[in-house]
């Protein structure tokens, strides 16, 4: 069942690392748009825009899916609204991961760039 005001929870840096290196099955999604998907993604990162989410999200995700969505930086707030949406279609395991690309780059984290990613959805024109 849908909530109209969910609260979004939020994952950190380190938590997401360490959950990463266990293995953990969980689906990343760069919410941004496909420009700065193609710039500078986390590995294993689908891209799903923002405004493609209400979209594709049935098709891509189920109810047992844990989802970690992530934009550019703390100031962003595309995660967020993400998340929102997510939880709102009915996915209850939903992770804005706030500090985004430019968090996980002041961590000297790998990144991937241009045609190395294999999974993106682009915006219709």
């Amino acid at each position: 069942m849908a909530h109209p005001d969910p609260t979004v929870k939020e994952i950190g840096r380190d938590d997401l690392i360490h959950r990463m290196h266990e293995g953990e099955r969980f689906i990343i999604v760069d919410v941004l748009s496909h420009d700065h998907f193609e710039r500078a993604h986390l590995p294993g990162a689908i891209n799903v825009p923002v405004l493609m989410l209400r979209e594709l999200a049935p098709i891509l995700f189920t109810d047992q899916d844990e989802i970690v969505v992530y934009c550019a930086n703390f100031q962003c707030t595309a995660s967020t609204t993400a998340a929102k949406i997510l939880m709102q279609m009915g996915l209850t395991d939903v992770l804005d991961y706030k500090g985004g690309i430019l968090d996980w780059l002041d961590g000297n984290l790998p990144i991937i760039r241009g045609e190395e990613h294999h999974h993106e959805f682009r915006e219709s024109a």
